[in-house]
């Protein structure tokens, strides 16, 4: 048995390796590819101007780049204390609060911008469905469903009340209603459309279907120590 364990132990180890490589690759793509206009909105943002940093893409994306080093350290500092009170699965506990904050205030931040004339520009309601979807563009479209996509991700595998795909769904649609209420009442020159809740929704399905396997897990768990062991016969 001992040696079926320490046998499996290097494939596993080979396969992390495997699969950090094009993670890192990929990151570093990304990083070469935005670095020019990340830069451009660098100097802005490092001054506290807000308008050219907070008020634009380029801005946000930024400062969601260099808060990345925080939030890897607040998910260290919670796992440790978690691990310290003897608390189950501490560092996926952590990692999940910690990546639904970090992953959608960003997209909560840019869908909160006002337009060119707000406060000043009628304001505008699209409730008729799927007839916005032509004029979104398609990165528009990728772009909502990216907005609630990482509380999707980790949302069921912190709480196991949601860890279910149309518990999600109902989730991501709640949040972008409030979302398209709040873009209507402050006047910020944005549609508030029924479009944008469909796709924000579907967005925060599909990542809960990504990450399906690790909230299943979790919630089997508790079942699994929770049944009683048979008693011997005799």
């Amino acid at each position: 048995m001992s040696h079926h364990t320490s046998s499996s132990a290097p494939p596993r180890r080979t396969r992390r390796i495997v699969l950090l490589g094009p993670t890192v690759l990929g990151l570093a793509s990304a990083l070469f590819v935005v670095r020019r206009p990340l830069m451009m909105s660098a100097p802005r943002c490092m001054s506290g101007r807000w308008h050219g940093c907070y008020d634009t893409f380029n801005g946000v994306v930024l400062m969601t780049l260099v808060a990345l080093p925080l939030s890897v350290l607040v998910v260290w500092a919670l796992a440790h204390r978690r691990r310290a009170v003897g608390v189950a699965s501490p560092w996926r506990t952590s990692l999940a609060e910690v990546g639904m904050v970090h992953g959608t205030i960003p997209f909560l931040w840019l869908t909160m911008m006002p337009g060119a004339s707000p406060g000043v520009a009628p304001r505008r309601v699209s409730l008729i469905p799927l007839r916005d979807l032509v004029t979104m563009g398609t990165g528009g479209i990728v772009g909502n469903l990216l907005v609630f996509a990482a509380l999707g991700f980790f949302a069921p595998v912190r709480f196991p009340a949601l860890a279910s795909v149309p518990r999600v769904l109902a989730l991501g649609a709640a949040c972008s209603v409030l979302v398209e209420v709040a873009q209507y009442a402050l006047w910020l020159d944005r549609v508030s459309s029924v479009d944008d809740v469909l796709v924000n929704a579907t967005g925060a399905a599909l990542a809960a279907l990504a990450s399906r396997r690790w909230w299943r897990t979790g919630a089997q768990a508790p079942s699994d120590r929770s049944r009683p062991a048979p008693v011997p016969a005799g």
